[in-house]
């Protein structure tokens, strides 16, 4: 018989985004090591895959931080921003006042910021920009007597159906769009915008109901959540206000100018995201003026000078040995530019990066922090954001890996060729799956839409579908995968920031993802057998 005492097991942790993420990576290089030199052809898209090597494994975390550099940036700023807004605490009163005035209402909150988040999502492609919600939704969902997990849903799902159902979003169909109409292709916006808007409130009506049942759950009984002790005891040391006295909040005047600030921090966000001109409206450019210059080159200068298309239009004599380059130089970019250069409508992560560092700076001095307070306080909260940096970093490394050896395009040509001559619904079925499995590898919904639609564009049309139709396949495929995949830095640093697990997303989120997928895929089948090319 044994001396020692019996211990009690341990409970068994689920691993961490980042193990998850690098055992993905792994799987990608050990698939392009097994298929090298396995040629794929479509058409023009032909080459072979290139294995992995070390280098190319380890520095794929690397690469794939420079890749992301501009969102990993705004992330830090971002988190800054959030830490001296929180020195002021006057989210936490304000939070504490919403939660009093709603009245045990708060469930009627959730349908109306899931379709704020959703619209964000179908006009501009809502997406890494969210993560600084997830912060601010975990904290008022907990304050409310939910988990962290229910604010989540809202952000990541709201967010995620509004892309999924794209009508006018430039990374999204927008560029799908883009990529046919340079081949020739003609595609019917109307079809575009009108598909995407019953995608939109199709998924949007799923995930609103999951979202409402789990919090009903949740609030009548805290033991229903589907968080761990470990999680909930993490978001609640994050995001629960410590502050427990009967003593009714009311926010003081510095309090309530910081809160002024930090909505319209995030207001103009979404209005300088928004790409108004594709829309007609040219208000945020007006004043705008620019003038072309001609530069003359050799074809020695335009074979080591000129390759970039992006450089402007080049024009070839005849005989080819000498042309001009015309390039479009901006005089004013319009009344709008004059913060950072960009007029609203064109802003990115670097214009929305230096717009919260003014405005941190910007808060501390009406929230009365002393520079040393306002700079410590910036560098902390920027400091907190590094995990969420860095699984951004390694999510993006895995698409990077998986472009640079090729397997991207061995899966597309691959399936190209076997779509071909299939009928509508077989067609639309397997299109919308194999961008399903390119999505996991490739979450980038520009860059998935810049591999994927000069092959299967084309295809559609050649078959005699609705190319149109086929956007809207890439649109909804693209769009369901991105509300669960591990490669995506926005999810992955999102649920990092609400102190929820990967593991514990799945859990809840894969029976919507089937039941989206499902969705989709009869809507997108019907809509190719009854709308014409």
């Amino acid at each position: 018989m044994s001396d020692t005492t019996a211990q009690p097991k341990k409970k068994r942790k689920m691993l961490t985004s980042f193990s998850i993420i690098f055992i993905l990576l792994a799987i990608v290089a050990i698939i392009s090591i097994l298929m090298n030199g396995t040629p794929y052809h479509y058409e023009d898209i032909q080459g072979t895959v290139t294995g992995a090597t070390l280098g190319s494994f380890t520095m794929a975390p690397v690469n794939g931080f420079k890749d992301a550099v501009d969102v990993c940036l705004f992330v830090m700023v971002l988190g800054g921003f959030l830490g001296i807004v929180n020195k002021t605490d006057a989210l936490a009163t304000g939070i504490d006042v919403l939660v009093e005035k709603m009245n045990g209402n708060e469930l009627k909150l959730i349908p109306i910021l899931m379709a704020i988040f959703a619209f964000g999502g179908t006009t501009y492609g809502m997406c890494e920009e969210t993560v600084g919600f997830y912060a601010l939704l975990s904290a008022t969902m907990i304050a409310a007597g939910y988990d962290s997990l229910s604010g989540a849903m809202i952000v990541l799902l709201g967010a995620g159906v509004g892309c999924l159902g794209s009508t006018v979003n430039p990374f999204a169909t927008g560029i799908a769009s883009s990529a046919l109409t340079d081949m020739g292709i003609k595609v019917n916006q109307a079809v575009v915008i009108g598909l995407g808007l019953v995608l939109l409130f199709v998924s949007y009506g799923i995930s609103v109901f999951f979202v409402l049942q789990y919090a009903k759950r949740v609030k009548a009984d805290p033991s229903k959540s589907l968080m761990s002790k470990d999680e909930i005891d993490a978001s609640v040391a994050a995001y629960a206000n410590d502050d427990k006295s009967d003593e009714k909040k009311s926010l003081s005047g510095k309090q309530k100018a910081v809160l002024w600030v930090f909505a319209a921090a995030f207001i103009i966000m979404v209005i300088s995201f928004v790409p108004w001109e594709d829309l007609g409206n040219n208000f945020f450019v007006a004043g705008a003026s620019s003038h072309e210059e001609t530069t003359k080159v050799t074809a020695a200068d335009i074979e080591k000078q000129y390759s970039d298309d992006s450089l402007g239009t080049l024009k070839l004599t005849p005989k080819n040995t000498k042309g001009t380059l015309t390039t479009t130089v901006t005089d004013n970019a319009g009344w709008s530019a004059f913060l950072t250069g960009t007029p609203l409508g064109q802003w990115y992560f670097a214009e929305s990066t230096t717009w919260f560092l003014l405005l941190a700076i910007l808060i501390g001095i009406i929230g009365g922090l002393s520079e040393h307070e306002i700079v410590d306080t910036f560098m902390a909260g920027a400091g907190d954001m590094m995990s969420v940096v860095m699984i951004i970093a390694v999510s993006r490394g895995v698409s990077v890996l998986m472009k640079s050896t090729g397997i991207a395009n061995l899966v597309l040509a691959d399936s190209a060729n076997a779509l071909q001559g299939t009928p509508a619904v077989v067609f639309t079925i397997g299109s919308f799956l194999l961008l399903f499995l390119l999505s996991f590898l490739i979450p980038s919904t520009s860059g998935l839409a810049t591999l994927s639609m000069p092959i299967l564009g084309p295809l559609a049309a050649k078959l005699g579908f609705n190319p149109a139709i086929m956007i809207m396949i890439f649109s909804a495929a693209c769009g369901v995968v991105n509300l669960i995949t591990p490669t995506s830095g926005a999810i992955m640093g999102g649920l990092a920031l609400s102190r929820i697990e990967y593991g514990t997303w799945v859990k809840f989120c894969l029976k919507i993802v089937i039941t989206i997928s499902i969705a989709c895929m009869v809507i997108l089948s019907i809509a190719m057998v009854a709308i014409p090319a």
